[in-house]
């Protein structure tokens, strides 16, 4: 009779409520689950790449430089705008990301590479008169490259990253 009972009592109280009572849980071995963690914030990849826009545009205005059109201007004023603002992003670029280069060596001079293989298209750009294997010993390094050995960007928070630069407005 107590399993006709249990059953009457389990039906009507997943019906009205959702759940089965402790009690007749407990009486069948079952164990009430315990509560999950709450889920990780979903990290995107362009989350750290506009983090980096936001920092660049907050320290030096290079979106606003960017998207300025600078046709009318003559040479020197470009130039004498050019300085302040490659200043500004050197010094947030170096805060904040570790760079080294691909290449130690010096531009202009020769440059080994294992001839036994391609080289990672990734890691080296092979320009002139590449061979169709993609294989060849060395040549003329003509950009030593640049890798990000460490980045350093400041925990985002609750910021919406797609903001890049606020809209300002000046209260007279």
């Amino acid at each position: 009779m107590s399993r006709i009972s249990s059953a009457f009592r389990s039906f009507f109280s997943i019906l009205f409520s959702g759940v089965l009572p402790e009690d007749i849980a407990g009486e069948f071995g079952f164990e009430k689950p315990k509560p999950l963690p709450p889920p990780a914030p979903a990290v995107a990849v362009s989350d750290g790449a506009l983090q980096l826009l936001q920092i660049l545009q907050r320290d030096s205005r290079i979106v606003d430089f960017l998207m300025e059109d600078i046709s009318g201007y003559d040479d020197e004023q470009v130039g004498a705008a050019v300085r302040p603002v490659h200043a500004d992003c050197r010094a947030s670029l170096t805060r904040l990301v570790q760079l080294s280069p691909v290449f130690d060596g010096v531009e202009g001079t020769f440059q080994k590479l294992d001839g036994q293989k391609a080289p990672d298209a990734g890691r080296i750009k092979l320009l002139g008169n590449v061979p169709a294997s993609g294989k060849t010993t060395g040549g003329t390094l003509r950009h030593r490259g640049w890798r990000a050995t460490s980045v350093t960007l400041p925990a985002a928070g609750k910021a919406d990253l797609t903001i890049v630069a606020p809209a300002e407005i000046e209260v007279e």
